[in-house]
C-alpha cells in the first residue's frame, strides 16, 4: 500500500522511511521498536491548507508506516506540523526542541516520545550524504 499522497513534500520522506524499514531484517526491525517504544500521528498541512495524517507505529510488531490512522488505537502522539517544516526537521536543516517551543510544531499525548523521532528520522540518511 502506498504512504505517499499527491500535495505533500512529507509523503517523500515518509515513503523514503519506510523504503528504509523495508531493507532492515525483522530482527532489525523489531529492535527498532524496542528502542521508541511509540505510535506517532502526524497531521501536516500543506501549503493548500489542507490537512493529511500518516501513523508510524514503532510499538507493534516490526513497525509500520501508513495513511490515515491505525484502526482501533490511540495513538502515543499526535504531531501537527506544516509540510515543509516537517521536511526540514527530517532533513536535519530544523531542531525539533526549538521547532516546538516556537509553536511551529504542535505536540499532544507522551511529548516525550518526540525526541525518539529524530533518530529514526536520521536513520534514512545514507552515509554518502555526509
Amino acid at each position: 500500500m502506498s504512504i505517499s499522497v499527491e500535495g505533500y513534500k512529507t509523503s517523500a520522506v515518509l515513503t523514503q522511511l519506510d523504503d528504509h524499514f523495508k531493507t532492515l531484517t525483522p530482527a532489525q526491525r523489531k529492535e527498532q521498536v524496542s528502542k521508541v517504544k511509540g505510535v506517532f500521528q502526524f497531521d501536516v498541512k500543506n501549503e493548500a491548507g489542507k490537512v493529511q495524517t500518516w501513523t508510524l507505529d514503532l510499538k507493534n510488531g516490526e513497525g509500520s508506516i501508513q495513511t490515515g490512522t491505525i484502526s482501533g488505537k490511540k495513538p502515543d502522539i499526535t504531531i501537527e506540523i506544516a509540510d515543509q517544516t516537517f521536511v526540514d526537521l527530517a532533513e536535519g536543516k530544523a531542531n525539533g526542541q526549538k521547532l516546538f517551543m516556537s509553536g511551529k510544531i504542535k505536540a499532544k499525548g507522551a511529548v516525550m516520545l518526540a525526541t525518539k523521532l529524530d533518530a529514526v528520522l536520521k536513520s534514512t540518511q545514507t552515509k554518502a550524504k555526509l
